[in-house]
């Protein structure tokens, strides 16, 4: 029988061999969820793609669940003030945390455990943030039956080791997509935003012709009373709870790029629960909002991605000096980490590598 550490090289070279495959996201999660079932030993889990910028779920594929549940569960989680939520954990200074470990044991005092866990035949749960780089890339959610006991030492360990693997996993598998999104086609600008309206629930209420498009592109391997993607969801969802705006990234299976933009109507919403109906406005991701994430997914250093920033918006050499409190050399040693790592070979290829605005469309027609 092979130990814990013969278990965990197996499992980082499998995770290995998995990120050099060039899979999508969804085809990551699938795989990672098959290969780390048994040396987690989890009964039920699912994986959520994210806005690599705000951390929302924007996706989910999940195994072992009811999916009746779906709508409760990202409730609680964007809703109620739990140990355990993703945001939490990551407030915590954790990327790595079970409920028995963030209760002291005392799972009852947990919302998520009284309200959903128990009644599924849950009892502990372990849930992973895959940050890195300043980007979030994903979570996750492994769920063990009342019979198979806590998590022990043995498991979060693993649990941590695969966190930065598969951090960079997810994060060369968003750069795939933006390449993608930039040798689609050439840009279709002019196209009006398109709409959807959901209730205090989540539930579609009424979509124009493009965001059911952008709905159909999305739809995602569960079926749950909702019928929305998670993004719009958990868009929805935010803006009810701030009763104000809220915006998300989110990307389609096929790479492509929009941005999701959440408001209450009617003054609807409010922190303590699900208020009226909210209005969610859909266009495609301009370069101001893929910026970031093109950043984050090139790898680059904090003080790298400042520099790319700055150099993006027509700054000089000298000028991101000054903005930044740096000496013009340290500049011009930053910027050719810079050129290194994106593969090109100067500024104006740079910008042009990071805004490119090769759009996509929601199959409306054109302002006239």
């Amino acid at each position: 029988m092979a130990n814990r550490r013969d278990i965990e090289r197996d499992v980082l070279g499998a995770i290995a061999e998995l990120s050099a495959c060039g899979l999508s996201t969804g085809e990551l999660f699938r795989g990672l969820h098959t290969l780390l079932a048994g040396p987690l030993g989890f009964d039920g889990g699912c994986w959520h793609g994210t806005d690599p910028v705000t951390g929302f779920p924007t996706s989910t594929v999940a195994d072992g669940l009811d999916p009746s549940r779906f709508e409760q569960a990202v409730h609680l989680e964007m809703f109620s003030e739990d140990s355990t939520n993703f945001t939490a954990i990551r407030a915590a200074g954790h990327r790595v945390q079970t409920l028995d470990r963030a209760t002291g044991g005392h799972r009852e005092t947990s919302i998520r455990y009284r309200e959903l866990l128990r009644s599924c035949g849950y009892g502990d749960e372990l849930r992973i943030n895959f940050d890195l780089g300043g980007g979030r890339w994903a979570s996750a959610a492994f769920m063990r039956g009342h019979g198979r006991g806590r998590y022990g030492p043995a498991e979060l360990r693993l649990a941590e080791r695969i966190t930065t693997p598969i951090g960079a996993a997810l994060r060369t598998a968003h750069l795939v997509t933006l390449r993608r999104a930039r040798t689609d086609g050439p840009v279709q600008a002019g196209h009006p935003p398109a709409v959807a309206i959901l209730d205090g629930q989540g539930r579609l209420r009424s979509a124009d012709a493009g965001a059911r498009e952008l709905i159909r592109r999305m739809a995602e391997p569960i079926s749950h009373a909702c019928a929305v993607p998670t993004g719009f969801l958990t868009v929805a969802c935010q803006a009810a709870r701030n009763a104000g705006t809220s915006e998300v990234r989110v990307c389609t299976p096929d790479g492509q790029w929009f941005a999701l933009y959440a408001s209450p109507l009617d003054g609807g919403g409010g922190r303590g629960g699900r208020g009226g109906e909210v209005a969610v406005l859909i266009s495609p991701a301009s370069p101001l909002h893929r910026l970031p994430v093109a950043i984050l997914a090139h790898g680059l250093s904090p003080r790298e991605r400042q520099v790319a920033l700055h150099a993006v918006r027509g700054s000089s050499t000298k000028d991101i000096a000054t903005l930044l409190h740096l000496t013009v050399p340290t500049v011009q040693q930053h910027v050719t980490a810079i050129l290194d790592k994106t593969g090109v070979r100067n500024r104006r290829e740079l910008v042009a590598l990071l805004t490119a605005d090769h759009l996509p469309t929601l199959g409306l027609p054109p302002r006239t």
